[in-house]
């Protein structure tokens, strides 16, 4: 599916975490586990506590990619260094400890401008990475449907363009000297112009794909079905949910991104409705900006979405942490006024005490374990009765001689009550904003919500 972009005499070191020669779909060497040195930076405003609980976060990351973390180095800042991040006296530290550790490669959990990490590898004397580049080679492990696979490229590519010309100092066009001027500069243009090339071609795939994920989105809504999108941080239990309520088979593993393609299931509430649900990739504290680009077609299912299901990790280090970060992308992605339900996950497994100070904060929420199938009814119920409050319950006055009305009314909503009278039947009925619209001319009033 790649192209191979070969990148000429370039500086090598032990170790594939971060080495960008052969397919871009991966920047891990997986024939072994590399040893990782991990970096977190406190600046002002953040606590210790937040960079513990960062690092653990990114030492999963790492783990999930293939690699084992070693080490790790915290170091407080005012601000970032604007050539190596940490400045080059801690740099020389996190060198020192890298070779004490035999590690192949550093990672910082904050994300380095190209510069940056040119200039690190050339103190640390190894491989330099970022967070970002450790999301997107678990997003390119991770793929399998060809527009997953495609965003994730789209996605490497871009990160990978402006890291270029740092990749060894015979492509550097700061280089200089005889002998390094004209091929060095000639492998990196056509480097460049291959990868754009690639870009390109990859974009206007992925512009047929959003067109066809848009017409079939648009023949859901004709069906008239709600949809409800489970949103969440990564490895929340939302694929288990979705498995548990539709039998959809979708893959569940006990790691983070195990699922970046969006499936839609159809599903019939207790109350009887039917709603389309659809799970949706996980999101994660500093997620790359051109990877929540890269799957903006997957992730405007959310943004049309009726309801949003947000299922938290109730037995996690730090949950409002990470119901902050989903938000953050909802935000991003232009669905942050879409009605959310918060549903807190792994009640079996939480600590109850915490739990229930958790529901009492966020009004409306609910407890439930997707794994034994505890509180999963109730869960559904408030689905249905969330999903009921958002549209109207109207009145409809039909003459004896138009049964054909009666017939789209049951067809097109819910009908509450039924009553037949001298001039005609009196209907009822829950209906969303197309079907009022086609039995307008009947409406004898209406009512918003739960009342009938």
């Amino acid at each position: 599916m790649t192209d191979s972009i070969e990148e000429g005499h370039e500086e090598t070191h032990r170790g594939g975490f971060g080495e960008f020669a052969g397919e871009a779909t991966g920047l891990i060497d997986r024939s072994f586990r590399e040893q990782i040195v991990l970096v977190g930076v406190q600046f002002p405003g953040s606590s210790g506590d937040q960079i513990d609980a960062n690092l653990d976060e990114l030492a999963q990351l790492v783990d999930t990619a293939g690699a084992d973390p070693v080490s790790r180095v915290v170091q407080k800042r005012e601000a970032p260094d604007p050539a190596t991040f940490v400045g080059k006296g801690k740099a020389s530290e996190i060198q020192e400890e890298s070779d004490q550790a035999d590690a192949d490669t550093v990672v910082f959990d904050d994300e380095l401008s190209p510069a940056q990490q040119f200039n690190l590898e050339k103190i640390l004397k190894r491989s330099a990475l970022d967070r970002t580049a450790v999301i997107l080679d678990i997003f390119a492990q991770n793929a399998t449907t060809l527009e997953g696979k495609a965003q994730v490229e789209l996605a490497q590519l871009k990160y990978r363009l402006p890291r270029l010309r740092g990749r060894g100092n015979q492509l550097s066009q700061q280089g200089g000297g005889i002998g390094t001027r004209g091929p060095g500069e000639t492998q990196l243009e056509v480097d460049r112009r291959r990868i754009q090339r690639r870009l390109a071609k990859l974009e206007k795939d992925l512009t047929g794909l959003r067109r066809t994920r848009k017409n079939q989105r648009k023949s859901r809504r004709r069906s008239r079905f709600h949809t409800v999108a489970i949103v969440g941080y990564t490895n929340a239990g939302k694929s288990t949910l979705l498995n548990r309520l539709t039998g959809a088979g979708v893959m569940v593993e006990d790691r983070l991104f195990a699922t970046l393609d969006a499936t839609t299931r159809r599903l019939q509430l207790p109350g009887g409705e039917t709603v389309l649900m659809t799970d949706t990739v996980g999101f994660i504290q500093k997620l790359p900006t051109d990877l929540v680009e890269a799957f903006k077609s997957t992730l405007e299912e959310v943004g049309e979405a009726d309801l949003l299901l947000h299922v938290v990790d109730g037995a996690g280090s730090d949950p409002e942490a990470q119901m902050e970060a989903v938000r953050l992308v909802l935000r991003e992605i232009g669905a942050g006024d879409v009605p959310e339900l918060v549903a807190f996950n792994k009640s079996d497994m939480a600590d109850g005490e915490e739990l229930h100070h958790m529901l009492e904060r966020h009004e409306g929420s609910l407890a439930f374990s997707a794994r034994t199938g505890n509180g999963v009814d109730e869960l559904l119920a408030s689905v249905g009765s969330r999903l009921r409050s958002l549209t109207e319950v109207v009145q409809l006055r039909i003459p004896w001689s138009r049964g054909d009305v009666v017939a789209a009314a049951h067809r097109e909503g819910e009908v509450l009550l039924e009553q037949h009278e001298e001039d005609g039947t009196l209907l009822s009925v829950r209906l969303d904003d197309i079907s009022r619209e086609l039995l307008s001319e009947f409406i004898a009033n209406s009512t918003s919500g739960e009342t009938s």
